[in-house]
């Protein structure tokens, strides 16, 4: 707790070096802390002011040690509730309110004092996790504060990472306070790759490749109704280099993909009068030699499609990545990719995962990480997208960073999950491929949109600044 309150006071010391603070403490240790910063504060000659959420009487050690401390070095406070909360003349405001444990939403007279920081105009830091924030999920189930920073301890939590708690944690700081790092490497955390992580595991070409050493993808997409989502997939197979790509489309959608992507071998299959794929028996010719298989983007849900995908989880022979109408085609039925006998990456939005799991949208929202190891099983890889697109496997978890509101566009998770299928063509591990061709997606994204304007950015331009990211994962 003294090394949490020094973190703490030593920020707020550089990031608001004059001015009043206010610390604003709650009943447990997180408040504790807050009393520490407190003192601390009030020692390097700044005026400070505690408002706590409960008597001081009432507080238990360590946090009771830690405000008779402060009052002891002279610190004043008052108690919250008892008068309306006064944050006139404040240049830095301490949350130091709730932390990790928190959950559901927050109460009189927090509540009160939350809308009173919204309003203050003074810089916020939060102690570990802002007040009001599910430092497991993220959540946010009412009110809560909105911090200039947060100085969190020993680790990241999730709940800064994932939104909306994102949204509210401001730039993250995290500070050792002298907890071993084997307590915090726990089985089952959330990690937080980097571009450098990416560079052992890439599929960089050699020098003596061919075109059959860097993979055949096959992918299986398109309809009379969907042409475009064919042509997006197989674009983003060529511009991740693999050696083949198949397109597997309908046979009236043909020279469409033929004419725009001269590159790709074209495998056309007979065709249902509404346009979707008609005949299991075709496509799994079409695949049979491919070193990974993507299988969704533009494939509508007719009963022909149906039958092709459930044919291919029991019959693939190559990895599968299923997007898309592939996934809404199997309803709840979660269970029937259970029977896959080969390596399955599955990449829902957060509909397609209600609609997997039998929930509504705002389950899965409200508990990303859950959905996501549920999603994923025993035996699958899935990756969860939206702002912070969350990949987990049996035992791993990661949060892909990169990212913005330009990939919010119809098209874009087409090009996503060709990407993966390619590094799986390629020898990557699913897990691996699923992480990469995430970040690599959204970097393309950044330095589009940083190029075209989020406004302007579409999933056609994705492709276009793929190269960037690559490069930049090359260059470490």
């Amino acid at each position: 707790m003294e090394r949490a309150g020094a973190a703490l006071a030593a920020e707020t010391l550089r990031r608001v070096p004059e001015g009043d603070v206010l610390v604003v403490c709650g009943p447990g240790n997180n408040g504790g802390d807050g009393w520490v910063a407190a003192r601390m504060l009030q020692a390097a000659g700044r005026s400070v002011r505690v408002l706590s959420l409960v008597a001081v009487e009432a507080l238990a050690d360590p946090a009771a040690e830690a405000a008779g401390a402060a009052l002891a070095a002279g610190v004043s406070w008052a108690l919250a509730g008892t008068a309306a909360v006064s944050v006139e003349g404040v240049g830095a405001i301490v949350d130091a309110m709730f932390g990790f444990g928190f959950r559901g939403a927050m109460r009189e007279p927090a509540a009160a004092v939350v809308a009173a920081i919204a309003d203050s105009g003074a810089f916020v830091l939060s102690a570990d996790v802002p007040s009001g924030v599910d430092a497991d999920t993220g959540a946010v189930a009412g009110l809560a504060v909105h911090a200039d920073v947060t100085v969190t301890f020993t680790a990241y939590k999730r709940g800064l990472l994932l939104y909306p708690g994102a949204e509210h944690a401001g730039a993250i700081v995290v500070a050792d306070i002298g907890i071993p790092s084997r307590m915090v490497e726990a089985e089952g955390g959330l990690e937080v790759p980097r571009p450098s992580d990416f560079r052992p595991v890439f599929p960089w070409p050699g020098p003596g490749d061919h075109k059959g050493a860097r993979g055949r993808v096959a992918v299986i997409a398109g309809s009379a109704m969907y042409s475009g989502a064919a042509v997006l997939a197989v674009s983003g197979a060529l511009r991740m280099g693999a050696g083949y790509v198949y397109a597997v489309v309908p046979e009236p959608m043909a020279d469409v993909v033929r004419t725009t992507l001269p590159s790709a071998i074209v495998r056309a299959v007979p065709a249902a009068l509404d346009g979707s794929m008609a005949r299991v028996d075709a496509v799994l010719t079409a695949v049979a030699d491919a070193d990974a298989i993507v299988v969704g983007p533009g494939l509508t849900t007719s009963p022909s499609v149906g039958e092709i995908v459930r044919a291919l989880v029991r019959d693939a022979t190559a990895p599968l990545v299923l997007d898309a109408d592939a996934l809404n085609v199997l309803g709840g039925d979660l269970a029937s990719l259970d029977g896959a006998r080969v390596p399955l990456v599955i990449t829902p939005h957060p509909g397609e995962a209600a609609r997997l799991l039998g929930c509504d949208t705002g389950e899965v929202v409200a508990d990303r990480p859950g959905a996501a190891a549920r999603l994923a099983g025993e035996s699958r890889v899935s990756l969860l997208k939206g702002a912070r697109t969350l990949v987990a496997g049996a035992d791993r978890m990661a949060v892909v960073l990169a990212g913005n509101a330009g990939l919010a566009r119809a098209g874009s998770g087409d090009v996503l999950t060709v990407m993966i299928g390619t590094l799986l063509a390629q020898r990557v591990a699913p897990f691996d491929a699923a992480v990469v061709a995430a970040h690599l997606h959204g970097r393309a994204a950044e330095f589009g949109t940083a190029r075209l304007t989020e406004t302007c950015f579409t999933s056609v331009d994705i492709v276009g600044f793929l190269p960037g990211a690559v490069r930049e994962v090359r260059s470490g």
